[in-house]
């Protein structure tokens, strides 16, 4: 559930000034590197040979999740079965897919650079932002008790980590309905986070995610309540605020959206019927 640390953090004597004191100290900093994602279809006429996808800034660790998670979350992945191996080499992902069904590449239709701070700000349109999931249609029947909600952040911060010792790390979270962690991914890109999170769920076949809950330790932009959309989920929290555009993707797709969760209190932005009140 955690990061290497070793990989994901590094070392710098910084100066501190607290108040009239100056002191010199190490301090932990979190890693932000690119990884290049490429694919290769063999078998897709013509043939799809090393396909660079993108390349976005993150932290390193879990990067065949989050290569995975974010082809997922594209719609160009929609079984395991289509994957055919996975090279890793430093700060690149190499995917070989058996299987060409369903492949739609003209999804990627984006800017080859993404940024960590945003997932989709190199789409060429808005229609290509809404990817539609593969999911077979749910509708998470049912209710969780409104003061579960408030113990996810404790809960998160007794295991983040790369936060713990940088304080400059994202995180998503997956809970149970009894309010249990079950999956856990940090990186300095939000949208990465999810990624890494769904790209595990992805490939130990944990979907749909209709009987869960995710958290987000920032706040809810428009890419991560499309990206939960597309795994299934119905209940996102998040430590911030949502913009206006994830409250209406939050409605349009029947998501329970929480913000400004802390263990004192919460705003409900859409489908309270999920929470007893």
């Amino acid at each position: 559930m955690k990061e290497d640390s070793e990989k994901s953090t590094t070392s710098k004597s910084i100066i501190k000034i607290n108040f009239d004191d100056t002191e010199e100290v190490m301090d932990t900093i979190a890693v932000e590197e690119p990884l290049e994602i490429s694919i290769s279809v063999i078998n897709a006429d013509p043939p799809i040979i090393n396909k660079n996808i993108s390349i976005t800034m993150r932290t390193p660790g879990n990067d065949a999740d989050l290569a995975i998670g974010f082809l997922f979350t594209e719609g160009i992945l929609a079984s395991t079965k289509q994957i055919d191996n996975i090279s890793l080499t430093e700060n690149n992902v190499h995917i070989y897919l058996s299987n060409s069904e369903n492949i739609d590449l003209s999804k990627l239709d984006r800017h080859f650079y993404t940024s960590s701070s945003c997932g989709v700000c190199g789409k060429a349109s808005l229609e290509a932002i809404k990817t539609i999931s593969l999911l077979p249609q749910s509708e998470a029947n049912f209710q969780v008790d409104k003061d579960l909600l408030k113990s996810f952040p404790d809960i998160l911060n007794q295991q983040q980590t790369i936060f713990n010792t940088t304080g400059g790390i994202h995180a998503a979270a997956l809970f149970d309905l009894s309010g249990n962690l079950l999956e856990l991914r940090e990186d300095v890109g939000r949208h990465n986070a999810l990624d890494k999170l769904i790209g595990n769920c992805f490939q130990n076949n944990h979907f749909p995610l209709d009987n869960h809950i995710l958290f987000l330790s920032g706040r809810a932009s428009f890419e991560l309540i499309q990206k939960a959309v597309m795994a299934g989920i119905h209940f996102v929290t998040a430590v911030g605020a949502p913009s206006s555009l994830a409250v209406e993707m939050a409605i349009e797709h029947d998501v329970t959206l929480v913000g400004f969760l802390s263990h004192s209190r919460y705003n409900i932005y859409n489908d309270a019927k999920r929470i007893k009140i």
